[in-house]
């Protein structure tokens, strides 16, 4: 009885044109956060954090962690605004998309680290390199194309014609 009323409720918000507008918030504060995460991984030295001229794997890790909040802030706020809307198949595709692109940049992040890069060190010293840096700038275009194949687009509302022929 509850899964009814929680579906007839979906369906009446979703007539009313009403955002979920606390979800929606959710996943933008999430964003910012995972942002300026991201930003203390990516350039420390703008948080007077740097502390070694390289590029290490606690930097690649936490620009990584801040990626992954990037991607679930947008995808909360994303689905927010689908107002309790079946996703379409687009969007569905975008979900995938973004998901694929943060595996895609996890795995180039920490080739080094996993054994799949150029620079496997004995010391375990993984060296963030430019064909790195470019694999992860390529997910990121993954991520932000599966956002982008999120939205909600839709087609304007004409007005009826009017059925009496008169102008």
């Amino acid at each position: 009885m509850h899964i009814m009323a929680n579906k007839e409720n979906k369906k009446e918000l979703a007539s009313q044109g009403n955002f979920p507008v606390r979800r929606i918030q959710l996943g933008l504060i999430i964003a910012v956060g995972g942002f300026l995460i991201f930003m203390v991984g990516a350039r420390p030295e703008l948080f007077l954090l740097d502390r070694s001229p390289v590029v290490g794997f606690i930097q690649i890790t936490v620009m990584l962690i801040g990626l992954a909040f990037i991607c679930i802030g947008g995808y909360l706020s994303l689905v927010g605004l689908w107002k309790y809307n079946r996703l379409s198949i687009a969007a569905e595709l975008g979900v995938r998309l973004i998901s694929t692109g943060y595996v895609i940049a996890v795995f180039t992040g920490l080739a080094d680290i996993l054994g799949l890069g150029s620079h496997p060190s004995p010391e375990f010293i993984p060296y963030f390199g430019r064909w790195q840096a470019r694999g992860v700038q390529i997910a990121e275009g993954f991520i932000a194309i599966g956002m982008l194949m999120m939205l909600p687009y839709t087609k304007p509302d004409f007005p009826e014609p009017n059925s009496s022929g008169k102008k």
